[in-house]
C-alpha cells in the first residue's frame, strides 16, 4: 500500500517529459504548458520538444527570457557625422548568448545557465539521454527525478532516467 491506495493506483500521469505530448512538459507529476512564467515581459513563448522558448515581439528586443523592450526610432542621421555602429545588432552570436560592445567589436558569451562557447550556447540538456542515466532532464537541466514523484512512504530509484517507485515492506 502507497498511504491509503493500493500501489497501482499510485501512478503519476507523468515522470518525465517524454511522457507527455511534445507541447507539454511534466511538471510535478502532471503534464502541463511550460510557457506561463517562462518567458519575460513583451515576449512570446512558444513550445519546442517539452521546452519553452522565449521571443520577442515584433518590434521589440532584449533577452526574452527576463524582459523585451521597445526598439526606439532611430532619430534622422545628421549631416557629415557618420552614424555609429552598433556591433551587436544584429547579434552575431547566436541562440542563447548575449552580445557586448566592447570598444566598437562584438564580445559574446552564453547566457546564465547555459553551456558552450557561441555561438553555440545551449541548455545543459533536451534530452534525458544527455544526462547520466541516475538523473533526468527536468527545465534543461540534468537533476535527481525522484523529488515528489513518489507517493507518501513510497521509495524511489532512478533507473534509465526514470524514477521507480516502490513500497517499503511492511
Amino acid at each position: 500500500m502507497c498511504g491509503s491506495m493500493p500501489c497501482p493506483a499510485c501512478r503519476p500521469e507523468c515522470t518525465v517529459n517524454t511522457d507527455c505530448p511534445l507541447d507539454k512538459a511534466c511538471v510535478n507529476q502532471k503534464c502541463v504548458d511550460p510557457c506561463p512564467g517562462s518567458c519575460g515581459q513583451n515576449a512570446n513563448c512558444r513550445v519546442i520538444n517539452h521546452s519553452p522558448v522565449c521571443s520577442c515581439k515584433p518590434g521589440f528586443t532584449g533577452e526574452p527570457r527576463i524582459r523585451c523592450n521597445k526598439i526606439p526610432p532611430r532619430p534622422p542621421p545628421q549631416e557629415d557625422i557618420p552614424e555609429p555602429v552598433n556591433p551587436c545588432y544584429p547579434s552575431p552570436c547566436g541562440p542563447y548568448s548575449q552580445c557586448r560592445d566592447i570598444g566598437g567589436s562584438p564580445s559574446c558569451s552564453c547566457l546564465p545557465n547555459y553551456i558552450g562557447s557561441p555561438p553555440n550556447c545551449r541548455p545543459e540538456c533536451v534530452m534525458n539521454s544527455e544526462c547520466p542515466s541516475h538523473e533526468a532532464c527536468i527545465n534543461e537541466k540534468c537533476q535527481d527525478p525522484c523529488p515528489g514523484s513518489c507517493g507518501y512512504n513510497a521509495e524511489c530509484k532512478v533507473i534509465n532516467h526514470t524514477p521507480i517507485c516502490t513500497c517499503p515492506q511492511g
